[in-house]
């Protein structure tokens, strides 16, 4: 199957957005085994846009549309796929019922009834997230799914919906797993996974995401059993070559993996930080599991306040802020003194400038817990700020997943 993605939006022409939702499709097609051979951004013009779909449909077999399904005059995505296939655009009853009872106590304006129309060729492709449903066309032994621009919106129904749809159609299920690798770089995963990778059925592929590194193992079969049994074969083969870098899948975090780790054992977590800001207090807390075991946080920059919580003054004078010795007697201050069974300390240096000697990207981790004390590093390149304490962040937590899974020896 030849694959085509056209996106849609006159602020992508003219930067004033990324594209993330193009390298999000590419992502997901090679883990699906389709081949994408072209990507074209086009404005919020109509004679354009039919342009960009005529060349679509004289070569590919599946045109897949980001953008311009928004009530306004310049989303013309739908007017243009009608006006190339010369089909009417119709107002479908129970869309439209939808579409006001998302309005529900307040008052519809007319121009959004566009949003609840279909032509012969489409059926709609629900959208929980947003008011526009997509499109699903087949037509001419072609293709077409169109989706909203808004990620989080795309992301679900090309998930949910459009997959197993296009599945479906083909005679066959589409069934992925992902692998959610931490403690390893993308490069490092793919060249360990080499022999899986160059796999056709089920596909391997890599993909490098704020918070892990993903493998994709994607399987297609005539039943959804088979799918199920060939990635199992597979991720069986990755598990082993992988190992303990591997802690979840899906749609699995490192939070909210800790956080499940945390609830079952029903066991407590605090945490002191002075790299991050706040921003592992934050991120545990994004997930119920995790902020129900979580009891606080301090965030701590001056040695004062460091000690006021039970950091000792003479381990910072002696070794310095950002140390490994210092990180720990964090660890164990925060612990006792909020009276929870683990504590983080995180210190370092985010940048933009060395701190006490130490470059930027230098970070101490500590996790204290019942049995000793675990620690770890980051990686000690030179990052933004803002990276600096992402990877802070994933560091710590899954240096706190390794010590509740028993795959690290506290000292």
């Amino acid at each position: 199957m030849r694959a085509e993605i056209i996106s849609c939006g006159t602020e992508l022409l003219l930067g004033h957005i990324t594209d993330t939702n193009a390298t999000y499709l590419a992502q997901s097609l090679a883990g699906l085994g389709v081949d994408l051979f072209h990507v074209s951004q086009v404005g919020d013009n109509q004679e354009r846009v039919v342009g960009t779909l005529s060349r679509a449909f004289e070569r590919s077999d599946l045109i897949i549309m980001t953008g311009g399904l928004g009530p306004t005059e310049d989303d013309v995505t739908r007017e243009s796929i009608s006006a190339l296939l010369g089909e009417e655009m119709r107002v479908d009853p129970v869309l439209e019922a939808e579409l006001r009872a998302r309005f529900k106590g307040r008052e519809m304006p007319e121009r959004n009834l566009k949003q609840a129309t279909l032509i012969p060729s489409a059926q709609a492709l629900p959208n929980p997230r947003g008011s526009a449903p997509g499109w699903f066309v087949h037509k001419d032994n072609t293709y077409l799914v169109a989706m909203p621009g808004v990620p989080h919106e795309m992301f679900r129904m090309w998930e949910e919906e459009a997959i197993p749809l296009l599945a479906a159609h083909l005679g066959g299920t589409i069934f992925t797993r992902l692998l959610r690798v931490s403690g390893l770089g993308e490069s490092t995963v793919e060249e360990r996974l080499q022999d899986l990778i160059h796999a056709t059925n089920p596909t391997v592929a890599t993909y490098a995401k704020q918070d892990a590194v993903d493998v994709r193992i994607s399987a297609k079969a005539t039943t959804a059993e088979e799918a199920e049994r060939l990635i199992s074969e597979v991720e069986l083969k990755a598990r082993g070559i992988l190992g303990d870098h591997i802690f979840g899948i899906d749609k699995d975090t490192l939070a909210s993996v800790t956080g499940s780790l945390l609830q079952a054992r029903q066991q407590t977590l605090s945490v002191m930080e002075s790299l991050t800001g706040g921003q592992l207090a934050s991120t545990i807390t994004d997930f119920k599991t995790s902020s129900s075991h979580f009891i606080g946080g301090v965030v701590s920059y001056s040695t004062d306040l460091k000690v006021q919580f039970g950091v000792p003054r003479e381990t910072i004078e002696r070794y310095g802020v950002v140390s490994e010795e210092t990180a720990i007697a964090m660890a164990k201050a925060v612990c006792a003194q909020l009276g929870t069974n683990f504590g983080i300390g995180i210190t370092g240096v985010a940048g933009p400038e060395e701190l006490d000697g130490k470059p930027v990207g230098t970070m101490y981790i500590a996790v204290a817990g019942p049995n000793g004390v675990v620690t770890g590093m980051g990686p000690g390149w030179r990052a933004s700020r803002s990276d600096n304490k992402r990877i802070a962040v994933n560091t710590a937590l899954n240096l706190l997943r390794l010590y509740l899974e028993g795959r690290v020896r506290p000292k």
